[in-house]
């Protein structure tokens, strides 16, 4: 796989947006990214996992998948090597990443959305 076909998948994902942030492509959702060709020159895409989806995909495919080094890959920032992908492989890597990014949005939406006022009497009562 090559830089362009990560693009081009990246874009098929529902409501994804290409941007740029620090100079290097990004692939965003909601407005936040899930993924990255920021390390294309040195042949990897970035996906922008959980801790424990990464362990998962290193543990399966080490020869593709790589923690970005320091704390972003502590977090789960990972590598996915190009040239050993095949469309399968980065298709469900991407769609993981762009999943993982949805459910962080709707979580922060949760959790800004104004509270219920049931049970509260009308601020004119007395």
């Amino acid at each position: 796989m090559t830089a362009a076909d990560f693009r081009r998948i990246a874009l098929t994902l529902e409501g994804a947006e290409q941007g740029s942030h620090m100079g290097a492509v990004d692939f965003r959702v909601g407005g936040h990214i899930f993924a990255t060709l920021a390390s294309v020159n040195e042949g990897f895409g970035n996906l922008m996992l959980s801790p424990e989806s990464q362990a998962e995909f290193v543990a399966e495919a080490p020869d593709l998948f790589v923690p970005i080094s320091g704390g972003w890959g502590r977090m789960g920032a990972t590598h996915i090597r190009l040239a050993k992908a095949n469309a399968d492989v980065l298709t469900g890597a991407l769609r993981t990443a762009w999943k993982l990014r949805i459910d962080k949005n709707r979580a922060a939406h949760a959790r800004r959305a104004p509270r219920s006022r049931r049970g509260r009497p009308p601020n004119d009562a007395t």
